[in-house]
């Protein structure tokens, strides 16, 4: 079975507490992308607690997000909605402490099936999306990873293209340009 990896395409990173112009710019498409998906979707969602200030990472990003139970944790509307009227795709979500899932994501994804192919999309490029590319590549070395780059929004577009160099240089395949 092909895997959708969507990550964290929640309110906060769109147009919330981390608002992106270029996560914003992704949302349409990626509603499209899980619209029309047949397989597995596995959506991750960051999520903290109201001590997120006292984590080390609240003391490098010291702005609070993606906190349990608020609008800004919740996956934007659009894109789930679209996921969720999909009779083809069965959707999953993983709620993660942190930028990657790890065996969180690795356990949602193999209790499932047997993944043939695993794809993702998301935000952050450079801190999410590359984090958990490479925890999965290293969990199931023998299963090709695809990014799809025009559906993944970075810090920055330097940080962007600069992840996607790292995550091919540990053989997952960058795919350019619209896949719908």
């Amino acid at each position: 079975m092909k895997v959708l990896v969507v990550v964290d395409m929640q309110n906060d990173f769109i147009d919330g507490a981390l608002s992106n112009t270029d996560a914003q710019a992704i949302v349409k498409d990626i509603a499209q992308l899980v619209s029309s998906w047949q397989g597995l979707v596995v959506f991750t969602r960051d999520t903290h607690d109201s001590h997120y200030l006292d984590t080390q990472e609240g003391k490098y990003l010291p702005v609070p997000h993606c906190i349990k139970d608020t609008n800004g944790w919740q996956i934007n509307q659009q894109i789930f909605d679209s996921a969720n009227n999909n009779v083809n795709a069965q959707i999953v979500v993983v709620d993660k402490p942190t930028f990657g899932a790890g065996n969180l994501l690795y356990d949602a994804i193999t209790k499932h099936c047997v993944p043939q192919e695993i794809v993702f999309c998301g935000t952050c490029t450079d801190i999410c999306v590359v984090s958990n590319v490479l925890a999965i590549k290293a969990l199931l070395p023998e299963t090709p990873v695809k990014v799809l780059a025009h559906y993944c929004a970075g810090v920055t577009k330097q940080k962007h293209n600069a992840a996607l160099e790292v995550m091919q240089s540990c053989q997952a395949q960058i795919i350019d340009g619209k896949v719908v």
